[in-house]
């Protein structure tokens, strides 16, 4: 089988600390790593000779010279600039020496990447000290005749400082600020000096390039007439890239990709073809993001579907270009998707050539093209792959039998473009346990390995599989598979053949069964007396149709044991849950009277209640009727969002981080703090020894309108009910709306449990806090600016201290000098705090925090509070920075 994905691996920095520490090692290793800074005293060929012996610790041998010879063989004489299109963000020209040092390898291996600058930041901050004031209309600067004039200035300045530092590495570079881009103005009226791109001229980027130099280009452009014109360097870089049309289009920027709008999480590939429709109806999918997609759509429309654009950050650039598992995200055209279930829907040619050029096992002469073709008789199959068949995949499935991936066949289109995991992907959605085989020596193992529960390796061959978590149970469906002839009689018994040390295996693979252990981000070894646990459990969501549920059923997808077996929403019975993709599972109803037959019959470990405030408790209720008649005398853990039960004695109140973990391991009834609440005692908690008992402590709130709630929409195409926002953007007209401005819910909530933590300060009396929310015209994120009277003066110094002091270890806050904005918040896991400020008179704090409403301050939260319940590893399933 033949597979390439993105999987992690180890950075270029690390690779170059890693050469620098390690002094001489065998074969690749036996003359020293020398530093880039000092490869210019080497010959050309010795210098590609070294850097690819370094960019080996990126990526396999393999990898790295297969990209080698894909991206050189891009361009020639007559074509140079093919390779890529690097454009560097100006906050990136801030790391001028990393940038550099990374353009260095390209060029030291032979590579001519055509790089092109802004200098957005540094034009900013020029232009102010000189008086002026920026001026954006529709996100465009408007460009007058003084701030075109600093903009020339800066733009020359940021050019010859990376040219200079390229130099300075011995990289040959050529600045080019002018003679490539022709403009006519956007609008003069409008928008002053900003041109819109008429005509590229490549001749000084393919003569730069024949003469051994990387051309260097800012995004200034010239009208016919001569008049200098500013131009948005992104947009330059498209317009460069489509007469260009490079293999890659690479944007640098700080954040280093694209990121999940709920999740926080990474998105890896975007097929657009597959993929864009969704995406942009996608309500965390708004603003920059989405004015980035349909810019990448657009200019991947005029380019060959050989063509990419990648989002990453400068240190990451050699792994996103020498590594199947890239490092940003990777934005393609692609295609849709196909799932057949005869040969003949494919084109039987058309299969017979892909696995006759392809299939290893066929190129081996271990099986021929039409025995391979005439096993899929045998059992039902369906074919998976794209329209050019870039990647074909063919999975068997006989009724009541375990499915088994027979082929995974991809071309090297199908391995540069990360279509192989959309395939992958796609069977997943449709098969919840799946087996395969790989050969031993497959360069693409670690793929595997990646993607499985559990793997064995025997006779040059690995068995793989994932939804199966008991050997026993892996040892059965095997035998039975095996005895049908599905798999090759290898793989029996499920264990060691012979101790490990006896056995005669290619280094480094393994002669024995495993059942290897997802990785858990963020998880790590700690001081515990008992190992967390990888038992399988299930669990049941009541009440999932709002934009938490959704939050907690995304997150759910990626969590290593806890299954997602039911969810209940009235309005979307029998219609499927398309943000849990572990497995299948359709809306249902479920009633009081199910609920309590369901805690009574042990169906589930864990009940998540995601219901209004004031409609949980006759759920609860009932689960406390069937625990009380289990015979087993277990009973399920219950995690309730709302309010309901945050007052109650009974339950424990699960904010980790400010009341411990060890009452919400013993625990069954766990009631999940507000988002405001969380924020709120967040901010307040490491001031309470300075609390001053006559003068409370005041927060002032803005949230996203998703915290407000959603409501019942019209129905789309199919009949789908649709879920819409309580209060929409365009009701509060661009600004804010204060509500609940005395006795909301959360102030009391927040007071009531600050004051357990009161024993412990020199005030006796109970917590007061004064609470002010606002609903804001942005989808998800609360801002909390906590002002407090102080009982004795403090520096601001000595506040930042209290804030380490209290959350050092604590792995979901984050401690920032700066005051903290959306962007810090919105779409992360944990809570962020700064802006640490004291009054001149010193009796007055005033601390600025933030979290997502929908993930610290409730999805999230949850899933910490589910997996210290069930004996898990707190932070299994969530995306740990």
């Amino acid at each position: 089988m033949h597979a390439i994905s993105r999987v992690p691996k180890l950075s270029l920095r690390g690779a170059l600390r890693a050469s620098a520490v390690s002094g001489t090692r065998a074969a690749a290793r036996r003359s020293s790593v020398v530093a880039v800074r000092t490869l210019s005293t080497a010959s050309a060929q010795s210098d590609r000779d070294t850097i690819t012996r370094l960019l080996y610790s990126i990526g396999t041998k393999r990898e790295v010279e297969r990209y080698l010879r894909i991206f050189s063989s891009s361009s020639d004489a007559s074509h140079p600039a093919k390779f890529a299109v690097i454009k560097v963000g100006g906050a990136v020209l801030d790391q001028v020496e990393e940038l550099a040092t990374n353009l260095s390898f390209l060029y030291r291996v032979g590579l001519y990447p055509v790089v092109l600058h802004g200098a957005g930041p540094q034009l900013n901050s020029i232009i102010e000290s000189a008086g002026v004031i920026p001026d954006y209309i529709d996100g465009i600067r408007v460009t007058d005749a003084k701030t075109l004039q600093i903009a020339r200035r800066v733009f020359l300045d940021e050019n010859l400082k990376l040219v200079a530092a390229l130099e300075k590495l011995g990289t040959r570079a050529r600045p080019i600020t002018s003679g490539v881009f022709t403009a006519d103005y956007l609008d003069k009226d409008k928008y002053g000096l900003v041109g819109k791109i008429t005509k590229v001229d490549k001749r000084p980027i393919e003569a730069s390039i024949r003469a051994g130099a990387l051309p260097i280009l800012t995004s200034l452009a010239e009208s016919d007439a001569g008049q200098i014109l500013n131009v948005n360097a992104d947009i330059a870089a498209g317009e460069l890239a489509k007469e260009l049309e490079p293999l890659k289009i690479v944007f640098l920027n700080e954040k280093g990709g694209l990121f999940h709008g709920i999740t926080g999480e990474k998105l890896d590939v975007i097929n657009l073809d597959e993929e864009y429709d969704e995406l942009m109806k996608q309500p965390w999918v708004k603003y920059g993001t989405k004015l980035k997609l349909r810019e990448f759509k657009e200019l991947l429309d005029h380019l060959p579907r050989t063509s990419s654009v990648a989002v990453i950050s400068v240190d990451s650039l050699q792994r996103e270009l020498f590594t199947d598992s890239g490092a940003g995200t990777l934005i393609r055209r692609g295609y849709k998707l196909f799932r057949h279930k005869t040969i003949d829907s494919v084109g039987a040619d058309r299969l017979r050539q892909v696995i006759h050029d392809r299939d290893p096992d066929v190129l081996s002469g271990e099986e021929s093209v039409t025995g391979v073709l005439n096993s899929l008789k045998d059992t039902p199959y369906t074919i998976y792959g794209d329209e050019p068949l870039d990647v074909v995949a063919i999975v068997s499935h006989p009724e009541g039998e375990v499915p088994i991936l027979t082929k995974l066949l991809a071309s090297r289109n199908g391995v540069m473009n990360g279509i192989v995991d959309n395939v992958f992907n796609a069977i997943k959605k449709d098969h919840r346990r799946l087996f395969w085989t790989a050969r031993a020596d497959d360069e693409n193992r670690a793929w595997h390995f990646e993607r499985a529960d559990g793997s064995f390796t025997r006779a040059g061959k690995s068995l793989f599989w994932y939804g199966v978590h008991d050997v026993n149970e892996v040892e059965k469906i095997v035998k039975s598979i095996e005895e049908k002839g599905r798999i090759p009689r290898t793989y029996l018994p499920v264990g060691p053949s012979a101790p490990p040390h006896k056995v005669n295996a290619p280094s480094g693979i393994r002669s024995y069964s495993t059942m290897a252990r997802r990785r858990v981000p963020g998880s790590s070894r700690g001081y515990a007396t008992a190992a967390p646990s990888t038992e399988q459990k299930r669990l049941a969501l009541i009440g999932a149709r709002g934009y938490t549920g959704q939050a907690l059923t995304t997150l759910l997808s990626e969590h290593p044991f806890l299954n997602l077996t039911h969810v209940s929403s009235r309005q979307l019975t029998g219609y499927p849950l398309t943000s849990y993709t572990k497995a299948p599972v359709n809306y249902s109803d479920l009633s009081v009277e199910d609920v309590q037959r369901m805690e009574k019959d042990g169906e589930v470990d864990a009940w998540v209640m995601a219901l209004p405030n004031g409609v949980c408790k006759p759920f609860v209720d009932a689960i406390d009727r069937g625990a009380a008649e289990r015979k087993d005398g277990k009973e399920s853990v219950i995690v309730d969002l709302s309010a309901d039960y945050r007052f109650e004695n009974g339950w424990t109140y699960g904010l980790p981080e400010l009341y411990g973990r060890d009452a919400i391991r013993t625990s069954k009834r766990i009631s999940n703090p507000g988002c405001y609440a969380t924020s709120s005692q967040l901010i307040v908690a490491p001031l309470l020894k300075y609390v001053k008992p006559d003068a409370w402590p005041t927060v002032f709130g803005v949230s996203g309108y998703s915290g407000a709630g959603t409501v019942t929409g019209p129905t789309d195409p199919d009949g789908r009910p649709t879920t819409v926002p309580k209060v929409t953007p365009e009701s509060l007209h661009g600004g804010i709306r204060p509500y609940s401005l005395t006795d909301h819910i959360h102030e009391r909530e927040a007071g009531r449990h600050l004051s357990r933590l009161l024993s412990a300060s020199s005030v006796g009396t109970g917590m007061k806090l004064a609470f002010v929310p606002s609903v804001a015209p942005w989808f998800s994120g609360i801002i909390s600016v906590l002002s407090m009277p102080l009982s004795q003066r403090i520096t601001a110094r000595e506040v930042w201290t209290l804030y380490e002091e209290k959350y050092s270890g604590e792995k979901l806050v984050r401690i920032k000098s700066e005051v903290p904005t959306l962007p810090d918040v919105e779409n992360q896991h944990g809570w962020t705090v700064g802006g640490f400020q004291v009054h001149s008179e010193g009796d007055r704090a005033v601390v600025v925090g933030g979290l997502d409403n929908l993930l610290k301050g409730a999805a999230t939260q949850c899933l910490q509070n589910l997996n210290l319940a069930l004996g898990y590893d707190e932070y299994a399933g969530i995306p740990v920075a």
